[in-house]
C-alpha cells in the first residue's frame, strides 16, 4: 500500500469532518466544514485537500453517511447532498472509496479500541471469533454487527435494526407505548432509545403519572434525572436504560453475539455512572430460560469520542 495517507470523513446532515490518516497511526489534520456551504462531497473534499496541501494526495478514502447505503446513488434526508459514489471517487482521482453508514463505521471501530475507550458494564469474557453487536441511541438507534471471516477479518453488516417494533417489559413500560402509539402510530425502539426518544418516554411517563412534562431536551432531562431535582425525568432515564437494555438482549440473542455487546452514541458516555447503576444489565440479561446465555455475554459503553473515525480509518487504511 502506498505510504500516502488516507482520507477519511464522517457525513451528517449539518457538518462534515473530515480528516488524514496512515495505517497504525491516529486520524490527524481533523478539520470541521458545513455541508450547506459546498454542492457535496467531491467539493468539500477538495477544499478540505486544499487546504492540506503538502499532507500528499490520497488514494484510498472511507466515508461514513448518515443514511442507508442502498447502492451509487446515496440522497440525504437531512441535506441537499444527493451524489453517486462512483462519481465522487472518479473527481477525486480515488483509487478505492468506499462508503458506509455511520453506525457501520462505529461497529468496525471496536477491534481498534484501546481498553481506555470502554467502560465495561457486566458480563464474562468474550468468545473469540464470535459476532459482536453494537447499537447505540444518538440522533436515532444504529445497529450493526461484526461477523467474522474465515480469514480473521472482520465483515460489518449494515442493519436498520433500531426501527424494529417495541415490546414492553411490564406494565408501566406498557402504558407508556400504549400511550406513544395512541400519539403516533408505530412505536419502533428508536421511538424511545435515541435523542429525541428520551423526549417521548419523558412525555408519555409524565401523562401516564397525571403530570405536566415541562422538560423539552434530551439534554435537560438527562442533567435533571442525574442530579435528582425531577422525579419524572429520572423515572424515565431509568425506563430509557431498562428498553435499552431489552434491545441490546434482543440483539444478542438473534446475532448470536458473544463476542460482546457494544452500546455507542451520544448521549450515554456523558452519564457513564448512572447507565452502569442503571437496569440495563438486569435487563440484557432478563430472558427467561436464556439468561445463563446472556450472563456470560460481555456489555462494554464505547467512550472514545469519535469511534466512527477509528472505524474508518481501518477500513480506509487495511
Amino acid at each position: 500500500m502506498s505510504d500516502k495517507p488516507a482520507l477519511i470523513a464522517d457525513i451528517g446532515g449539518t457538518h462534515v469532518r473530515f480528516a488524514l490518516v496512515r495505517k497504525g497511526e491516529e486520524p490527524a489534520n481533523v478539520v470541521i466544514l458545513r455541508c450547506s456551504d459546498y454542492v457535496g462531497p467531491a467539493e468539500a473534499a477538495e477544499a478540505y485537500l486544499r487546504a492540506m496541501d503538502g499532507s500528499g494526495r490520497p488514494e484510498r478514502a472511507a466515508f461514513a453517511i448518515a443514511s442507508p447505503i442502498l447502492g451509487d446513488r446515496v440522497a440525504f434526508t437531512n441535506s441537499q447532498w444527493d451524489f453517486s459514489i462512483g462519481d465522487v471517487e472518479r473527481a477525486l482521482g480515488l483509487e478505492r472509496l468506499h462508503v458506509v453508514n455511520d453506525f457501520t463505521a462505529v461497529a468496525l471501530s471496536i477491534p481498534h479500541l484501546a481498553a481506555r475507550d470502554l467502560v465495561k458494564v457486566g458480563g464474562g469474557e468474550k468468545a473469540a471469533a464470535a459476532p459482536m453487536a453494537a447499537l447505540g441511541p444518538g440522533t436515532g438507534l444504529g445497529v450493526s454487527a461484526l461477523v467474522p471471516a474465515a480469514d480473521g477479518r472482520w465483515v460489518p453488516l449494515a442493519s436498520e435494526g433500531g426501527h424494529v417494533t417495541m415490546a414492553a417489559a411490564d406494565d408501566k413500560e406498557a402504558a407508556i407505548l400504549s400511550w406513544l402509539r395512541r400519539r403516533g402510530g408505530h412505536v419502533s425502539a428508536e421511538r424511545v432509545l435515541s435523542g429525541p426518544g428520551l423526549v417521548n418516554v419523558y412525555e408519555a411517563v409524565a401523562a401516564v403519572n397525571g403530570r405536566q412534562a415541562v422538560h423539552k431536551t434530551p439534554e435537560t432531562i438527562s442533567q435533571r434525572a442525574v442530579d435528582g431535582t425531577c422525579p419524572i425525568s429520572g423515572e424515565a432515564l431509568g425506563i430509557f436504560f431498562g428498553m435499552l437494555g431489552t434491545v441490546a438482549g434482543n440483539l444478542a440473542l438473534t446475532l448470536g453475539a458473544r463476542g460482546g455487546v457494544y452500546v455507542a452514541g451520544g448521549i450515554l458516555p456523558r452519564m457513564v455512572e448512572a447507565f452502569a447503576a442503571s437496569a440495563f444489565r438486569d435487563r440484557f440479561e432478563d430472558k427467561g430460560r436464556f439468561r445463563p446465555y446472556l450472563e456470560a455475554i460481555p456489555t462494554w459503553l464505547i467512550v472514545h469520542p469519535q469511534p466512527a473515525f477509528a472505524g474508518l480509518a481501518g477500513l480506509a487504511t487495511e
